[in-house]
């Protein structure tokens, strides 16, 4: 029964209690298993809030005044917001806020609309509607894109559709943050006025956009009631369509009604004419579904995907709905790579073990380790509310390299009791009352690696923190199943001792390898024992060549994903007409889809920004293209750098992306000024400078400073001497030219507005403004050539701010075969080359800030990991010696994954640091196994610490070598797996792969001259202390006073 000296006798004593735990446990995983969330990443995007706000008709700097610059102020003042962006363009302003990864998206969402509110008095009175927020980032690519097409209606019917039906329906869909429409505008009546018919008849635009407010209402009329009955008032107060409106009467002329259609054009029309988009080659309207920060994408698209019928069925039967764009695919396609990577690691494992023992009952026992662990971890993973994503599946292949080990420690040591005669039960008790400290070293000890790691904070400890979470779990649980499952199965299963037979000629052949390398390792290991200081001084030559390694290692963030998806943004001359625009959409739309890799394209352009459109790109499946996107879109880039007027960015989607700002290239560097004037002068030098590093390509920046302006330079004293004022002005102006909304048209579903405007042939060159007509306070009729001059000059297309300053964001792509850090380090170069003031600052900004700071944060994690682990074995061995010699295994570990990152010319990334991490764990099991087992031999018998070693180096040899095959199993598939997802596993598999080859080949040798040489230092520090404290007794002993009598007197 139980001992307190051999607690896991009782599992061995209890078969069928520990069978039926067992089976509970699988069990429990099992479903688990089923119930685990799917995502691609685990939760890292930063809680970020979009909040929009417009103002028709006015221009990006007038934007950034008075609306961007009150609004960041508010938002500024939230507490937790890492950083404030904002881009006002023509006629609107988005500021992006972003929180801290600890901050709760709704507390926070709380907070903004508050500072919306208590901005809203510094806000211009005349904005149409309220600044609005959503909690989305929009530098995040859509998860789906849905396009409406159809053969008889017009583009505003499909856009009423989408906007009054589907929108608000989608926005609903838990997980969707988001549902942004493009290509089109909503319904609207037009009025187009004629300035000469408007001349003739002494009308203003003003008249009659006060004819308009008044002829339309929508107030409340009361109720009559008598003493039995009651009557709502009703009146026709709502004018609704063109044909509503043209009858209208603006003024009276001498005696005559001069109606609206008198002097302009009334047509059922479109908010918004410059508006286009196009999906597949036909027009349409376009929803793009972006998802909220934290939420699952999978699960969102399901719930998108269950809505398709019921929306196709709530919208007219003439408009087709399609899903041309969807994010899960590739993600599931990946997952399912991850999970046939888990069952070839598993069978990988069973062959290891099988070839090593050379027995089905041996190697059943270890295999039922795998899986059984496994499904603990499941349960664990469950609990802990985790998804199966590329990090968790990762560590879960990597895991089953480590699972079998303990079984295989416990197993090997009962099989060799075995041998020598005892009985199955009696090995069984004692195999595992033996190696049971091991096993228990063994975990706590690669447990403790993860400890830093959970303690991380920012993007990468939430990164890290799942694949430390699901590594903890897995080693744990089996320690626990190779301590109770294992030996209890071990008494079940295994035979005694049979008679030796002689062997046949092909087990002898079979057996030769293992045999030749075993008699070679006692005869190199005594070799390395007699010259132990050639031995050291290469462990000495290791540790150095390790940071000659790390500092000459090529470094990156992320691993660059093919997500199948491709998000292209073009950028034409500034002065580009939306017509232009809409050429050059259609055009390069037709380049991109003759790719045979590319499986759909839709795009829109529009809206604030004139010279620039939006592309969204899907690939093939990988299995069909049989190209990585980043090839694609290199070769997208020869075919489309011989169209003029224009240029189109692409940037490969990818799953991690840090920061607000929607750049048109992967990585952004941000340009800080007090004065707008000095970043104007500063930007281009830079910009310029960075075109000539050959490490960055595809290089944009988002400051336009180049559009045409037509700018009015009035007379003040003459506007006053005519009866006008500026008010007056700047409204006519804007009722020309702004496409101003007068009226509201009230529907059961939705809004719709009438818009006023000079009519479009008046409204192509700035000569028009000449042929204006203003009317004074006494109705004189005064053309503005009478107190203003017209100028031409460049203004402004956009205005950026960044922490509430003026700021331009450059963005730019890596070229092919330069890493993240070198791009890094020539763009600082660059800088100091320029000698920019200390008024001009710049920083990395996104992706690229948070891999510097990842950079900076990489030593001290792998520091805090050895720290860890060198406490926990000081504590399970109660020395400080023992843990130094363990510890001594690393530096080879670290030569071999740098090596092989190297020479696979792969970046160090995140993915590589996991694998470093994890290799700091894995490899100290050949010294513990080893060490363990020379201290006990040192007790039991007289052996010498290099006799002990030997002896345990020679009979631990077998459980080292099945314990290193079996975790390169979980290593391999990683490293040469392919399909979906691949590039984000290969940096783990090679890294553990070349550390685990090189430490397995270097370890063996090290620990042992280690081991011995620190004995012998100890040794001789005891024969050392034992010598003075022999000097010190033998020293004559004097009185007190006989000593005080020598000291001279004092004073």
């Amino acid at each position: 029964m139980f001992s307190p000296a051999n607690p896991f006798a009782l599992f061995v004593q209890r078969p069928v209690a520990t069978t039926l735990l067992t089976i509970g446990i699988a069990l429990a995983g099992w479903l688990a298993w089923l119930s685990l969330p799917i995502a691609p990443l685990p939760r890292v995007d930063f809680p970020t809030i979009s909040v929009s706000a417009s103002l028709p008709g006015a221009s990006p700097e007038t934007m950034a005044k008075s609306v961007a610059a009150p609004l960041e102020r508010t938002l500024g003042a939230i507490a937790g917001v890492t950083e404030i962006t904002s881009s006002s363009s023509l006629g609107s302003t988005r500021v992006t806020v972003q929180f801290e990864l600890k901050r709760d998206i709704n507390a926070a969402a709380r907070e903004v609309q508050a500072a919306i509110n208590a901005a809203r008095t510094l806000l211009p009175t005349d904005m149409p509607s309220n600044p609005s927020y959503r909690k989305v980032n929009p530098a995040d690519a859509p998860i789906m894109i849905v396009a409406l097409t159809s053969a008889t209606l017009s583009r505003g019917q499909m856009y009423d559709a989408a906007s009054t039906v589907l929108a608000q329906r989608l926005a609903q869909v838990d997980g969707i943050g988001n549902v942004v429409i493009g290509g089109g505008a909503l319904p609207a009546v037009r009025i187009q006025a004629d300035p000469n018919r408007l001349a003739a008849t002494g009308i203003s635009l003003e008249d009659i956009r006060m004819a308009v407010v008044a002829a339309n209402g929508n107030r409340p009329k009361g109720m009559i009631e008598d003493a039995t009955r009651q009557w709502q008032i009703d009146a026709n107060d709502q004018a609704k369509t063109a044909a509503d409106y043209a009858p209208l009467i603006v003024r009276w002329r001498s005696g005559n009604a001069v109606r609206l259609q008198d002097v302009a054009s009334v047509t059922d029309s479109v908010q918004d004419l410059r508006n286009y988009g196009v999906a597949d080659g036909r027009p349409a309207v376009v929803l793009m579904l972006y998802k909220q920060p934290d939420a699952n994408i999978i699960e969102a698209v399901d719930r998108v995907r269950a809505l398709i019928p019921w929306l196709q069925a709530s919208i007219p039967a003439a408009i087709d709905l399609k899903v041309v764009s969807d994010r899960s695919p590739t993600i599931r396609a990946s997952l399912r790579e991850m999970q046939r990577t888990l069952m070839i690691s598993i069978a990988l494992v069973f062959v290891v073990v099988f070839l090593s023992l050379r027995s089905l009952r041996a190697t059943i026992i270890p295999s039922i380790a795998v899986p059984v662990s496994l499904a603990g971890t499941f349960v664990i993973m469950q609990w802990a509310g985790l998804s199966l994503n590329n990090i968790s599946l990762m560590a879960l292949i990597v895991a089953t390299g480590f699972v079998v080990d303990d079984a295989i420690v416990v197993l090997e040591n009962i099989a060799r009791h075995i041998e020598r005669g005892r009985s199955v039960l009696e090995a069984s008790l004692a195999g595992v009352r033996e190696v049971a400290f091991t096993v228990v070293s063994i975990s706590i000890s690669l447990v403790a690696v993860f400890i830093p790691i959970l303690l991380m904070g920012g993007i990468i400890g939430r990164l890290f923190r799942e694949f430390a979470i699901v590594m903890t779990a897995a080693i744990l649980v089996s320690m626990l199943i190779s301590l109770s499952t294992t030996p209890m199965m071990c008494a079940m299963l295994l035979k005694p001792r049979a008679p030796r037979r002689p062997q046949g000629r092909l087990a002898r052949w079979l057996r030769l390898p293992a045999t030749l390398a075993v008699r070679g390792y006692r005869r190199s290991l005594a070799w390395a024992l007699r010259y132990q200081p050639l031995v050291l001084m290469a462990l000495v030559g290791v540790i150095a060549f390790n940071f000659h390694l790390y500092s000459t290692i090529p470094k990156g963030f992320f691993p660059q994903q093919d997500t199948g998806r491709i998000i292209g943004f073009i950028r034409a001359d500034q002065a580009t007409s939306f017509q232009a625009m809409q050429g050059r959409l259609d055009r390069f739309i037709e380049i991109v889809r003759a790719d045979p890799a590319v499986e759909s394209v839709t795009g829109f352009t529009g809206g604030g920004t004139r010279n620039s459109a939006q592309m969204f790109i899907a690939l093939k499946p990988l299995a069909e293209r049989q190209v990585a996107a980043d090839r694609v879109v290199g070769r997208l880039r020869g075919r489309l750098a011989r169209e003029p007027g224009a240029s189109l960015f692409m940037v490969p989607v990818q799953d991690i992306r840090v920061g607000g700002r929607q750049a048109s290239s992967q990585y952004q560097f941000t340009l800080q000024a007090d004065e707008i004037e000095e970043l104007r002068q500063w930007e281009p030098r830079v910009r310029r400078a960075f075109s000539r590093l050959p490490e960055l390509v595809d290089i944009d920046s988002d400051v336009q400073e180049r559009g045409r302006q037509t700018a009015l330079v009035l007379d003040r004293d003459a506007i006053a001497r005519l009866g006008l004022s500026v008010r007056a002005i700047d409204a006519t102006l804007n009722n020309a030219f702004g496409q101003r909304q007068v009226g509201v048209i009230y529907n059961p579903l939705n809004q719709y507005r009438v818009v006023l405007e000079l009519a479009p042939e008046f409204t192509q060159s700035p000569e028009t403004l000449k042929s204006l007509i203003f009317i004074s306070s006494t109705g004189e009729r005064i053309p503005l050539t009478d107190f203003a001059r017209i100028e031409e000059s460049a203004a402004p297309l956009s205005v950026s701010h960044q922490s509430g300053t003026p700021a331009s964001t450059i963005s730019f792509n890596l070229a092919p075969g330069v890493s993240l850090s070198e791009a890094n380090s020539a763009i600082r170069d660059a800088m100091l080359t320029l000698g920019a003031p200390a008024s001009i600052r710049g920083t990395l900004q996104g992706t690229a800030r948070a891999f510097a700071q990842s950079l900076d944060n990489q030593p001290v994690l792998i520091l805090a990991a050895i720290i860890a682990i060198y406490l926990v074995l000081g504590i399970l061995y109660e020395s400080f010696i023992h843990p130094i010699t363990i510890l001594s295994t690393l530096p080879s570990a670290g030569v071999g994954a740098l090596l092989a990152l190297k020479w696979f010319n792969t970046e160090f990334s995140v993915i590589a640091l996991i694998g470093v991490i994890l290799l700091i764990g894995i490899v100290k099991k050949n010294a513990i196994i080893m060490i363990d087992f020379a201290i006990s031999r040192q007790r039991r018998s007289s052996l010498g610490p290099g006799a002990a070693m030997y002896a345990a180096a020679r009979t631990r040899l077998r459980p080292i070598m099945m314990t290193t095959a079996a975790a390169l199993c979980g290593a391999i598939p990683l490293a040469i797996g392919t399909g979906d997802g691949a590039e984000l596993r290969q940096p783990l598999g090679i890294s553990v792969l070349g550390g685990l080859v090189l430490s397995q080949a270097l370890t063996l040798y090290t620990t042992p001259v280690v081991y011995v040489g620190i004995d012998r230092l100890r040794s001789a520090a005891g024969r050392l202390a034992a010598r003075i404290a022999s000097v010190r007794q033998r020293a004559p002993h004097r009185a007190p006073e006989a000593v005080a009598a020598e000291k001279p007197n004092a004073i």
